[in-house]
């Protein structure tokens, strides 16, 4: 590993700690908070890189709590818009991670792990398969540290291009829920990006 970064983890269910433990793994500082709005700020404060890991109808109010903290960081957007009966809330013309670079503009939304059940984000794997982490971002810079984020967890990270691209990736989060619960294959699935 490279550096050792500080990453705040905003989201202490199965997501957050999946991803806080893959990333302690991986030798960084994490901290973790809840729902604790003081907790989020303090934390978002302090991080260098700070992951979203919550319901979609909750960033508002992680966006109000953080405040100015999350100005100039790199903001990793775990989120999928789904509406209460798992429908997508927004996409092909806009995107969860598109809507939230709009609150917070002055952070670097990375949208990233979105299309990963939780149980694979500690380790990037599905048995002796490393999943593929689609990373999304406008800011060069931010992208590339997600990028190295998601291999050093043991994801085969692949660069999806800008943040409009979210559009596609949150639909493609979307039909792995379809397939491991409506249509009942189970959460020991996940996507694999082959190329020669």
């Amino acid at each position: 590993m490279a550096t050792t970064r500080k990453i705040g983890i905003i989201g202490d269910g199965n997501v957050g700690s999946a991803l806080g433990h893959g990333l302690r793994r991986a030798g960084h500082e994490v901290r973790a908070v809840g729902k604790d709005k003081t907790a989020v700020r303090e934390m978002a404060g302090w991080a260098e890189i700070v992951v979203l890991a919550v319901p979609f109808g909750a960033i508002d109010q992680v966006v109000k709590e953080a405040g100015d903290a999350l100005a100039g960081k790199t903001l990793v957007d775990v989120t999928n818009p789904l509406n209460p009966d798992m429908s997508l809330a927004v996409g092909f013309t806009t995107s969860g991670a598109e809507e939230l670079q709009r609150k917070v503009p002055d952070a670097k939304v990375v949208k990233a792990f979105n299309t990963v059940f939780a149980q694979h984000m500690n380790t990037g794997r599905l048995w002796n398969q490393s999943l593929t982490a689609f990373v999304a971002g406008d800011d060069s810079s931010a992208k590339a540290s997600v990028l190295e984020l998601a291999r050093e967890i043991g994801f085969d990270a692949v660069d999806a291009g800008p943040l409009k691209n979210a559009r596609l990736l949150e639909p493609l989060a979307h039909l792995n829920i379809q397939l491991g619960y409506v249509l009942k294959l189970g959460t020991q699935i996940g996507f694999k990006f082959l190329r020669s």
